[in-house]
């Protein structure tokens, strides 16, 4: 076990200090300091983005994030995505297309798409389709999540042009 190194970051909103193990994962800090549950430990390698966090509006996978490198940075997790706009929005275009079963993966895709959305507040169905290549759904086919995402869109540029 490696020495425990002193962090600095924001956490939905709130300033943390904490001194934490090296090797300490992202999604286990999350998890077991926090008791943030949103964000889910699946396959711990990156391939299926249940995992996924904003890390200075970026999704990052938190299986493959150490602790160390989150000194400085902000992070937003699933539980802190009602102070975001575009995740609100994304939310609620995703429930009425019915976009999950198990619900297991939402997160992960809602932090992906909000990532983009914060990137880019109109992407078409190329690049909502490339965001989502990090992201597995063991239940439903695809395509309830890309209308939930397209109608997401769609939403957000009326809210903004009102």
């Amino acid at each position: 076990m490696t020495a425990d190194v002193e962090i600095a970051f924001d956490l939905n909103g709130c300033r943390h200090t904490l001194a934490v193990p090296a090797e300490l994962r992202l999604i286990d800090l999350l998890r077991d300091h926090f008791g943030m549950t949103a964000a889910k430990k699946a396959c711990s390698i990156g391939r299926c983005g249940a995992c996924s966090v904003l890390m200075d509006n970026r999704a990052v996978n938190g299986c493959l994030l150490m602790s160390w490198q989150l000194d400085g940075a902000t992070v937003i997790s699933p539980e802190g995505f009602d102070d975001l706009p575009e995740a609100v929005v994304l939310r609620e275009a995703l429930a009425a297309e019915n976009a999950f079963q198990c619900g297991y993966c939402a997160p992960g895709f809602t932090v992906a798409l909000t990532a983009l959305l914060l990137e880019n507040p109109a992407p078409d169905e190329f690049q909502i389709r490339a965001t989502l290549e990090g992201n597995i759904c063991r239940c439903t086919g695809y395509h309830s999540i890309i209308r939930g995402a397209l109608a997401a869109v769609e939403a957000f540029g009326r809210e903004a042009r009102t």
